[in-house]
């Protein structure tokens, strides 16, 4: 089979390290008759293994020639090929519950993480292997440089690990960048439940516009000092200093008052 070159519009980078690829397996750990995704197969590193333990599997790929390989290489029994962009995908239609794994394009990473996040009530959980700075965010916790945006989002409905860190040379071709792998489970039951989700994303949003600024200076003309005093909030922190708790009970006490949502 002829040698496939990868496409950097694509964010294409292949992973070939045995080792990693046995790590990533074990750490999804799926039973014969799991509903499992793979985003992103590529040459199939990880979908081989992976269907060595399942009876089938699902995968969503974008690049042409990488559908055409893989169905020369496997069966329509063994493998269930999804055509087309993962950020358009409808995961739920997959069916549940569903476990999702990828290399996930890192060119895309972030707003790929939050079109998955939106599909927490219908999967087990998933394990993508990111950009190394990402996955640092994803798993920050407040008070840190890298707590943002991500982490609250991710951690408002996901239990975050951090598996293992993988370097460049791991990848075909090999990024500049060191990756890690992250585990993402959905909380049995929200921590801290949001009475508005879209009115919370737009919180934090907008807490995180100028992050060197204090919360009083982004929230201004959505929380005022009365408000603050009222949740016990220090107007003068900056968010990162804000758990993701905090956040919810923001978005809470405004969606209570009257005309609700901002």
């Amino acid at each position: 089979m002829s040698r496939h070159i990868p496409r950097k519009r694509f964010g294409q980078n292949f992973l070939q390290d045995p080792r990693t690829i046995e790590d990533i397996v074990d750490a999804v750990n799926p039973a014969r008759d799991d509903l499992v995704v793979e985003i992103g197969p590529g040459l199939g590193a990880i979908t081989r293994p992976l269907l060595a333990r399942l009876n089938h599997l699902h995968v969503v790929e974008i690049d042409r020639d990488i559908i055409a390989r893989l169905r020369r290489t496997f069966t329509a029994t063994q493998l269930t090929i999804h055509e087309g962009d993962a950020l358009a995908f409808d995961f739920a239609a997959l069916g549940t519950p569903l476990k999702i794994v990828g290399n996930l394009p890192y060119n895309i990473s972030t707003p790929l993480l939050f079109h998955l996040a939106s599909f927490g009530t219908q999967v087990t959980d998933m394990h993508f292997m990111l950009q190394k700075e990402v996955v640092d965010r994803m798993v920050a916790e407040p008070g840190t440089a890298d707590y943002g945006r991500l982490s609250v989002m991710l951690q408002y409905r996901f239990y975050m690990e951090r598996m293992l860190d993988v370097p460049p040379e791991a990848f075909d071709p090999p990024p500049k960048v060191d990756s890690a792998v992250v585990r993402m489970i959905p909380h049995p039951t929200l921590p801290h439940q949001a009475q508005d989700e879209q009115q919370l994303a737009h919180i934090v949003q907008v807490a995180f516009a100028q992050r060197r600024k204090t919360l009083r200076n982004n929230l201004k003309g959505v929380l005022d000092d009365e408000g603050f005093a009222t949740l016990g909030i220090d107007p003068g922190i900056r968010p990162e200093n804000l758990p993701v708790g905090g956040f919810v009970a923001i978005c809470n006490y405004l969606t209570a008052q009257p005309g609700g949502a901002v």
